[in-house]
């Protein structure tokens, strides 16, 4: 499957890993079925945010609970590694919920998408769409 996304919102995660330099960045990612439509900006809870993520819980419930309404689904989630690759690291990999949603990782300037399913992260292909 390649997903699709404007270039639009390519740079608006970049700005969001750019701003929260040097703490990880994270939020979550709507739309629908290949295609991430928005993105939601979240405050990272961690108490190390510097080289951990943890989505604030209001700002994800919200999130589900705006899809239960009609609104866009959660596709997934993303963050950034301002030190690390656009991969998942072990901790990610650890504390992942195998559910498959998209994980958008931004690192070294890069944006990288991948599938959190059953066995693990699978690296998904996408295309920058112009708006």
């Amino acid at each position: 499957m390649t997903l699709n996304i404007s270039s639009d919102l390519i740079e608006a995660l970049r700005n969001e890993a750019n701003k929260t330099h040097p703490n990880e960045c994270c939020g979550i990612l709507l739309g629908a079925a290949g295609e991430i439509a928005q993105i939601q900006p979240a405050t990272n809870v961690h108490p190390t945010p510097e080289t951990h993520f943890e989505i604030d819980p209001a700002t994800l419930i919200a999130a589900y609970k705006i899809e239960r309404e009609g609104g866009p689904n959660v596709i997934g989630y993303y963050h950034s590694h301002p030190k690390g690759l656009p991969e998942p690291s072990k901790t990610d990999q650890a504390s992942a919920a195998g559910d498959d949603k998209v994980w958008a990782i931004i690192g070294c300037d890069k944006i990288r998408f991948w599938r959190d399913g059953p066995v693990g992260f699978k690296p998904l292909s996408y295309e920058v769409v112009e708006d």
